[in-house]
């Protein structure tokens, strides 16, 4: 059998309709969209990015000329937080505590800054404490920045509570849509979002592009310098074939495919938690289609992932950015596991390619995995 990927939350294969619409952009139309007053050449580059901008920002309830085009999620995520900070008097900031790195860490350079930063709590799900962020948010919130549904556990955020209570003191909200954005129903008006973040390589798109819908009339400043591109919110040149690619993938998600996945996910779900002292991590209902992720009492979850690898099935422990430090995942302990528990997750994320022979083939090895390693386990109490 050939290797079998679940790792599609971290990111996923590129579908060949999606490459095949890319290459014009490298072999014959390479110019700059900033050309596009000088040559025709400029005229087509413009056109392409131009379209692709249509495509998603009509997907997603927005207007073309609301979402700026970037390099991806984590460049998304640090333009929606310090783009925001200096352009009101306010200096108060909530974000989760299970919030994707690349707003923790940047919020925790605000915080460096003079910013007060609060990091609201999640119940045991995952799901952030709405009590909690009605005492927290206050005249002097300037944003409130609460993911859409989460990359580790797939829990789904309540986002339009918490617009609700954050717009009553007139705070601004962004969510980061990463993990969400064609697997989920992302549309901004409905949700009620100032800013939203998205990324195109984890729905069989290309990486290096992402983009952030920042909604009119909300006072964000550009954070990185360069020339006037995107609206003159984002310097440097636009990445057009993968501005096309993110768009045909974006064009290409179904939700004929994602029933279809989630049922795999609902398949796989139901063999490995057959295994004892199994236990599911994240909401059990209010998750990412194609997220599972589950722990393994008494033995390491870096361990499964590494004898998994040898019988050439890749899943990750922790999140993907970070799965090389020795400490648990911020995620399942801001839930109030255990270290232990922790430690024990596995995430298996599915994606367009993967068949039910192969998840039939995973649980049968991931079985022999669990009981070779609890063999060996000095955790595991004899009966």
């Amino acid at each position: 059998m050939d290797y079998i990927y679940l790792d599609n939350g971290a990111s996923t294969k590129i579908d060949p309709e999606v490459l095949n619409a890319m290459i014009p952009y490298f072999e014959r139309i390479y110019s700059v969209a900033s050309s596009q007053f000088s040559h025709r050449p400029g005229i087509e580059a413009r056109d392409a990015l131009e379209g692709a901008r249509k495509i998603i920002a009509e997907g997603i309830g927005a207007k073309p000329e609301e979402l700026v085009f970037t390099s991806g999620g984590t460049e998304s995520n640090n333009f929606a937080l310090k783009g925001m900070a200096s352009t009101t008097n306010r200096g108060h900031l909530i974000v989760s505590k299970v919030e994707h790195y690349s707003v923790l860490y940047s919020a925790r350079t605000l915080e460096s800054m003079g910013f007060k930063v609060d990091y609201l709590d999640v119940d045991r799900y995952g799901q952030v404490d709405l009590d909690k962020l009605k005492d927290l948010v206050t005249d002097n919130t300037l944003l409130v920045s609460i993911q859409h549904s989460n990359h580790e556990i797939g829990t789904i955020q309540p986002i339009g509570e918490v617009v609700k209570i954050a717009k009553e003191r007139g705070a601004f909200v962004h969510t980061d849509a990463a993990y969400s954005f064609g697997w989920l129903p992302v549309d901004v008006e409905r949700l009620g979002v100032d800013l939203l973040t998205i990324t195109g390589h984890k729905i069989h798109g290309p990486k290096g592009i992402g983009g952030l819908y920042v909604r009119k009339g909300t006072p964000i400043k550009k954070w990185m310098d360069g020339g006037f591109n995107e609206f003159d919110k984002r310097g440097g040149t636009e990445n057009i074939p993968a501005a096309v690619g993110m768009a045909k993938a974006f064009e290409l998600m179904t939700d004929v495919e994602i029933e279809q996945v989630r049922a795999l996910r609902d398949y796989l779900k139901k063999k490995v938690l057959s295994i004892p002292d199994s236990h599911l991590n994240g909401h059990p209902e209010e998750r990412h289609p194609a997220n599972l992720n589950v722990t393994f009492d008494y033995i390491e979850g870096e361990s499964v992932v590494l004898h998994l690898d040898m019988r050439k099935i890749g899943v990750i422990t922790g999140s993907a950015c970070f799965s090389r430090s020795l400490e648990p995942s911020h995620i399942l302990m801001a839930t109030g596991v255990s270290h232990e528990h922790a430690h024990g997750s596995v995430r298996f994320s599915l994606g367009r390619f993967n068949k039910k022979e192969e998840l039939d083939y995973v649980y049968e090895e991931l079985k022999k995995v669990v009981e070779n390693l609890r063999r060996l386990s000095p955790m595991k109490k004899e009966d």
